[in-house]
C-alpha cells in the first residue's frame, strides 16, 4: 500500500509481464526489433534516476520483479499479463513456466492471465482448456498483432476468435485484455487498431474487454467505443508514464477517459518491465488536471483510488481490506449503460 498525506491506496498493477528478450532467446532479428523497441520506450518517458542498462532490461527474472514491483514498488497484487511472440523468441517473449511457478508461490500477490490466438484453430481451444484448468485463468491477454506463419495479425471479429470468446465464457473466463495501443517494431501498426473491440464487446457482453494501452494513439475512438459499451475498460499501461515527459498530453488523456469511460473502468498499469510501479504510483497520487484545462474536472482522491487498485480489485476478486473500500460510482452522464440494463433494453 501507499500512504500520502493521510490517505491510502491499495494498488494493483493490472500488467505486468516476466520476459525474456536476451540474444539466445532471439529467433531472428525482429527479436531483436522487439526489445530494442521496448528499450526505447522505457528510456524515453522514464526519469533520469529510473532508467535501466539495456543488459538488465533483456531479462529480469522472478527475484528481481518480486523486489521491484512489491518490496520496493508498493504495490499489493499484480497481473500477468504475457505476450507470446513464438514467430520471434524460441521460448516466446513471456516466460509461461516462470511466472505461472512465481503466481502459484505467492497466490496472495499475483495472478496469471494467460493468452490464445485464433489462428492455432482447434488445437489451441485445447491448450486453452488445459490452460484454463492448470491456472485457474479469471483472464487473458490478447495479442491482435502478433505474427503467425505468414500473417502478421488477426481481429477479434474473425470466427475462430468468436469461438474462443464462446470457450472463455465456459470456462469461466471472463476479463479479456487486448493489447490496443502503439505498435512495437517490427508489428503493424493498423493490426491494433481499436474498431474491432466494438462488435466483440456488444456480442458478448458477459465478457470485460479491457484495453490495454486505452487505444493510444487512438483515444478519441476508444472513448466513442466506451462510452456505448459498458464492458469496455481502459488500461493505463504505457498512457500513465506520459506523466513524466508530457503531463498536459496525460492530463488530456485521463480527463477524457474520465468523463467518456468513468471513474470505474479505468485500472493502473505499470508494463512492468517497463517501467518499474513505485515513481508512476507516486506521481499519479501527486498529479492533477492544470488549472487552465478547464474542460476537464480535477481529479478527486477517491477517483485515483479507484484506478489505482479498487477497479482492477473488483474484476480479479482480490481482497480489499474494508476501510479502503469505496462504492462504485455508478454510470457516467455522457452514454455508458450497466450491462443488464443494456441487455434488458435490446429484448
Amino acid at each position: 500500500m501507499y500512504t500520502k498525506d493521510g490517505e491510502t491506496y491499495f494498488i494493483v498493477d493490472s500488467h505486468i509481464a516476466l520476459w525474456d528478450g536476451r540474444p539466445e532467446n532471439q529467433r531472428n532479428v525482429h527479436g531483436k526489433q522487439f526489445i530494442d523497441c521496448f528499450y526505447d520506450y522505457h528510456r524515453n518517458l522514464s526519469p533520469e534516476s529510473e532508467v535501466w542498462s539495456y543488459e538488465e532490461y533483456l531479462y529480469q527474472g522472478g527475484e528481481r520483479l518480486m523486489r521491484d514491483v512489491f518490496a520496493d514498488g508498493m504495490v499489493d497484487h499484480a497481473i500477468f499479463q504475457p505476450a507470446r511472440l513464438a514467430e520471434f523468441y524460441h521460448r516466446g517473449f513471456g516466460q509461461t513456466e516462470e511466472a505461472a511457478a512465481l503466481a502459484a508461490a505467492h497466490p496472495d500477490k499475483l495472478t496469471y492471465n494467460h493468452y490464445w490466438d485464433p489462428r492455432d484453430g482447434e488445437n489451441g481451444l485445447d491448450a486453452l482448456r488445459a490452460a484454463a484448468e492448470r491456472f485457474g485463468l479469471k483472464g487473458v491477454k490478447l495479442y491482435t498483432a502478433d505474427w503467425h506463419g505468414e500473417s502478421r495479425g488477426w481481429k477479434l471479429t474473425d470466427p475462430m476468435a468468436y469461438r474462443y470468446f464462446e470457450a472463455c465464457r465456459e470456462l469461466g473466463i471472463r476479463n479479456i485484455h487486448i493489447h490496443k495501443g502503439p505498435t512495437i517494431r517490427p508489428l503493424d501498426r493498423d493490426a491494433f487498431d481499436v474498431a474491432d473491440v466494438d462488435h466483440a464487446a456488444t456480442d458478448f457482453t458477459d465478457l470485460t474487454f479491457v484495453v490495454e494501452h486505452c487505444g493510444l494513439p487512438r483515444l478519441e475512438d476508444f472513448c466513442w467505443i466506451a462510452t456505448q459499451e459498458p464492458n469496455v475498460h481502459a488500461g493505463l499501461a504505457v498512457a500513465i508514464p506520459f506523466i513524466h515527459t508530457r503531463p498536459r498530453y496525460f492530463a488530456q488523456i485521463m480527463g477524457e477517459l474520465l468523463y467518456w469511460v468513468g471513474e470505474d473502468r479505468i485500472m493502473f498499469a505499470s508494463d512492468y518491465a517497463l517501467w518499474t510501479p513505485q515513481w508512476l504510483v507516486k506521481r499519479f497520487v501527486d498529479f492533477q488536471i492544470p488549472e487552465d484545462m478547464t474542460e476537464y474536472a480535477p481529479i478527486t482522491t477517491a477517483q485515483k483510488k479507484k484506478v489505482l487498485g479498487l477497479n482492477a480489485a473488483r474484476l480479479y476478486d482480490i481482497p480489499v481490506p474494508a476501510h479502503l473500500r469505496l462504492p462504485d460510482a455508478g454510470e457516467p452522464a455522457t452514454g455508458p449503460r450497466e450491462p443488464a440494463a443494456a441487455d434488458l433494453a435490446s429484448v
